[in-house]
C-alpha cells in the first residue's frame, strides 16, 4: 500500500493556488472579471483566531472561507480595512478529496471556490448552479 504513494506529492500551496485561479479563469465572463476583485489566499489550514471565532475545533471541518463585505451589502460609505478575499485551505480540501475518492482535485477545488465566491456575490443555490455544476 505504500508504495502506490511512492514518488508522489501532495500539491504545494503555490500549486493550489493555480488551480483556484484555473478555477475563476473558468468562469463564465460575466463573473470572471468582477471574482479577479476579489483576493485568493490559500494556506494550509485556517488561522487560529478565525477558527476561535467561528468556534471550529477541528481545523479540517474548514475548507474555504470569505471575508469581507458581500456586494450585496456594500455602501459607498465603507471604508475597507481590508480588501475582500476568498481563503481556500489545502489540508482540508485534501482531506475532503481523500475521504470521497471519486472527484478530480481540481473540481473539488473548483467547488469550494465558487462556494465561497458565491457568498462575495450573494448569489442564491440556482445561481452557484449555473457556475458549478457540483453533481454532474
Amino acid at each position: 500500500m505504500g508504495r502506490k504513494w511512492a514518488g508522489r506529492h501532495a500539491p504545494s500551496l503555490e500549486e493550489f493556488e493555480a488551480l483556484a485561479e484555473a478555477a475563476r479563469d473558468a468562469l463564465p465572463s460575466e463573473y470572471a472579471d468582477a471574482a479577479r476583485g476579489v483576493a485568493l489566499r490559500v494556506a494550509d489550514f485556517a488561522p487560529d483566531d478565525i477558527l476561535s471565532e467561528m468556534e471550529i475545533d477541528d481545523p479540517f471541518e474548514l475548507t474555504g472561507l470569505y471575508t469581507g463585505v458581500p456586494l450585496p451589502e456594500k455602501s459607498l460609505f465603507d471604508q475597507p480595512v481590508e480588501p475582500d478575499a476568498i481563503w481556500l485551505f489545502r489540508r482540508p480540501i485534501l482531506e475532503e478529496w481523500i475521504a470521497r475518492g471519486d472527484v478530480e482535485l481540481g473540481d473539488l477545488v473548483t467547488h469550494v471556490y465558487v462556494h465561497e465566491l458565491a457568498h462575495h456575490f450573494g448569489w442564491s443555490d440556482d445561481d452557484i448552479a449555473v457556475v458549478d455544476r457540483w453533481w454532474e
